[in-house]
C-alpha cells in the first residue's frame, strides 16, 4: 500500500473501482500466485461527504496474472463480478486468499469461454490506457532538427508535456470506465480545472468542434503538427497491450493511451469515431509537443492485427522484434526493458 500511495503523490494519478495493479510479485513476498491487483469500492464502508468532497474507500483485491490480462483485455468490474462467484477466490466480500492456488478459470473452465471471450467480444475493453514502457521517434525529419518535438532527443532531455497536455491525457485516461455512445477526448482547454471529477459524464460540449474556436484552441494547439512517418517503440508487456488496444478499444470506436513512466510523452491511439482528436484521416499522424496521436482506420487495424498475432504469445519471439507497413510509413518495435531504463534512449 505504500508503494501505490507514492504512486499516486508521485503521478497525481488516481485510482478508481475498477482499475488494476500490474504488481508482478507475490503482494505477500511469498510463492504465491496472487501478484497483482484489481480495485474495487469497499462494500463496507460507505462513502463519506466531508467539506472537501466526497471520499470513496476502496478495496483491493488480490488477482493472478491470468486474471489480470483478462480485466485488460475486458473490465475489472467484469472479473470482479466473476471471482464474488468463486467462494475461494473471493467471494461476495472479495476476500483475498494468497494461498489460492489456480486461477478462476481454472476452477471454472466456462468462465473464460462463456463469460469473458462473450464480454470482450460484445463491450470491447474498458481499458483506456496503461502508464508504460514506450516512445515514438519522428521519421519525417532528421534527429538534428532543432525544432524537433519528438519524444526521443539524442543527447538532451525530452520536451516537458505541457500541463493542459498532462490534464488532458489524465482525464483521458479516466474516462475509460465509463460508457459513451460516441467516445470523446476531453479538449486542450485553457479553461480547465485542474480539480477533475470522476462522476461526470462526458457531453458532446467536451469535443473540439462542439465549443466556440477561442475557448477551447489556446496557443498551445498552434504547436501540433501533421507527421508523414513515425515508429513507435515499446518495451515487451507493453507491447503485448497493443491488441487488446486494438481489438477491444479501437474496433469499438474508442481510444488508447500509453503514458510513458520513463520520460515526459505519451502515445495515444485513435479511431475515426472519436471526437477531439488532432490526428485526422488525413493526416493520420500528429503530434502536441510529445503527445502523439495515431489515427487508425478499421481496415488498417484488421490487418495490423494479422501481423502482430504473435505479440498474444510473447514468449515465442526474441527481442527486439519489429514490425513495418512502409505504405503506411509506420514501424513498431518491441524492445528489451534496457533500452528504456537507459536516460539516451
Amino acid at each position: 500500500m505504500q508503494g501505490l500511495a507514492r504512486y499516486v503523490f508521485q503521478s497525481e494519478n488516481t485510482f478508481c473501482s475498477g482499475d488494476h495493479v500490474s504488481w508482478h510479485s507475490p503482494l505477500d513476498n511469498s510463492e504465491s500466485r496472487i501478484q497483482h491487483m484489481l480495485l474495487t469500492e469497499d462494500p463496507q464502508m460507505q462513502p463519506v461527504q466531508t467539506p472537501f468532497g466526497i471520499v470513496t474507500f476502496l478495496q483491493i483485491v488480490g488477482v493472478c496474472t491470468e486474471e489480470l490480462h483478462a480485466a485488460q483485455q475486458w473490465n475489472g468490474q467484469g472479473i470482479l463480478e466473476l471471482l464474488r462467484t468463486v467462494p475461494v477466490a473471493g467471494g461476495p466480500w472479495l476476500i483475498t486468499d494468497m494461498r489460492r492456488g489456480e486461477t478462476i478459470f481454472e476452477i471454472d473452465p466456462h468462465l473464460q469461454q462463456e463469460r469473458v471471450d462473450k464480454g470482450i467480444e460484445a463491450d470491447g475493453s474498458n481499458l483506456s490506457g496503461v502508464s508504460a514502457k514506450c516512445a515514438w521517434d519522428d521519421l519525417s525529419r532528421p534527429p538534428e532538427d532543432d525544432e524537433d518535438s519528438r519524444s526521443i532527443c539524442i543527447g538532451t532531455q525530452p520536451r516537458r508535456l505541457s500541463g493542459k497536455d498532462t490534464e488532458q491525457i489524465r482525464e483521458t485516461l479516466r474516462r475509460g470506465l465509463e460508457i459513451n455512445s460516441k467516445p470523446i477526448l476531453p479538449p486542450i482547454n485553457a479553461q480547465r480545472q485542474s480539480g477533475l471529477s470522476h462522476d461526470r459524464a462526458p457531453s458532446r460540449k467536451d469535443s473540439l468542434e462542439s465549443d466556440s474556436s477561442t475557448a477551447i484552441v489556446p496557443h498551445e494547439l498552434i504547436r501540433t503538427r501533421q507527421l508523414e512517418s513515425v515508429h513507435l517503440k515499446f518495451n515487451q508487456e507493453s507491447g503485448a497491450l497493443i491488441p487488446l488496444c486494438l481489438r477491444g478499444r479501437l474496433l469499438h470506436g474508442r481510444h488508447f493511451t500509453y503514458k510513458s513512466i520513463t520520460g515526459d510523452m505519451a502515445i495515444t491511439f485513435v479511431s475515426t469515431g472519436v471526437e477531439g482528436a488532432f490526428a485526422t484521416e488525413e493526416h493520420p499522424y500528429a503530434a502536441h509537443g510529445p503527445w502523439l496521436q495515431i489515427l487508425l482506420t478499421e481496415e488498417f487495424v484488421e490487418k495490423m492485427l494479422e501481423d502482430l498475432e504473435d505479440l498474444t504469445s510473447p514468449e515465442e519471439f526474441k527481442l527486439p522484434k519489429e514490425y513495418s507497413w512502409p505504405e503506411k510509413k509506420l514501424k513498431v518495435s518491441i524492445l528489451p526493458d534496457v533500452v528504456f531504463d537507459s536516460p539516451l534512449h
